[in-house]
């Protein structure tokens, strides 16, 4: 499936899923308020961050009340500022209330990842050196997940286990080495990427003699990558993996890696502190 024929089934599933889960048969709170009352909202951040999660609210409400009329100030990518109203929202007051916190949890954790993913960017300024997210997701979001990384300036590495092969140990234990392990990918599908994971010297130069596109590198010290960069000289493209942090980042990226994978990006973000609030009438 064609990434965003992904995307828009996952935007549909998840905002069903998480109506689903929080208002259920009845939003009962919401009986309190007469049923004719209309209302308005906004929404802020109460910290600096990187939006995402637009078209995912959009179907939420779609879904739960195609009467409330939501009008954004940012777009999926954009800065918001601390207290910056980004979003507004006008209809029934039941249904403004009823999809508040689906919508939030949504927009939180999108924007986590999209906040995480320019921070670790706008380290590698001027580098050349991509970074790349992981399979390392938050479980029943990753192509949501992924969707914000790209979002946040990154770059996403395979969706799943479909779209690429990656050797690890335990594949090339059970094929019989690294050069029968990467036939054995051709063999099968020779128009996609083909990466194998090594762990030391003589697996990269393994990787090199049976034509791997993309070499990552588990683990290696600084100046192991910086070896591994003179070894390989452009035959194929380095992925530095491990121990990547910000404080570890642009200092990896000088080695002369090509990219570098990161599984923070999505696996340990904290959610962004956001918060809607209904506006009196004057």
């Amino acid at each position: 499936m064609h990434f965003q024929d992904a995307l828009a089934e996952e935007i549909r599933n998840s905002a069903a899923r998480m109506l689903s889960e929080d208002v259920g048969p009845m939003d009962i709170t919401a009986q309190l308020i007469p049923e004719q009352s209309q209302g308005r909202a906004r929404v802020i951040s109460r910290e600096p961050a990187v939006l995402c999660g637009v078209a995912w609210v959009d179907e939420l409400f779609r879904r739960l009340d195609p009467r409330v009329v939501l009008t954004w100030h940012a777009a999926d990518g954009d800065r918001i500022q601390a207290n910056q109203p980004f979003l507004e929202l006008e209809g029934p007051s039941r249904s403004l209330l009823s999809g508040e916190r689906a919508a939030l949890n949504l927009l939180q954790t999108l924007s986590a990842t999209a906040t995480r993913t320019r921070h670790y960017v706008d380290l590698l300024q001027d580098t050349g050196v991509k970074l790349l997210d992981t399979r390392k997701t938050l479980p029943g979001m990753r192509v949501a997940q992924k969707y914000a990384v790209a979002c946040g300036g990154g770059t996403n590495h395979r969706i799943g286990l479909f779209d690429a092969f990656l050797i690890k140990e335990n594949h090339i234990a059970a094929c019989g080495g690294i050069a029968a392990a990467v036939q054995e990918a051709r063999n099968i599908a020779k128009e996609l990427t083909v990466e194998v994971e090594v762990e030391n010297f003589d697996e990269l130069d393994q990787a090199l003699e049976a034509g791997a596109d993309v070499i990552m590198l588990d683990n290696f010290s600084l100046d192991e990558m910086r070896e591994a960069v003179r070894r390989t000289a452009g035959r194929a493209t380095l992925e530095a993996s491990g121990n990547v942090d910000e404080t570890t980042l642009r200092a990896i990226a000088e080695t002369g890696v090509n990219c570098i994978s990161s599984g923070a990006l999505t696996k340990d973000v904290k959610a962004i502190d956001l918060s809607m609030r209904m506006v009196e009438e004057s």
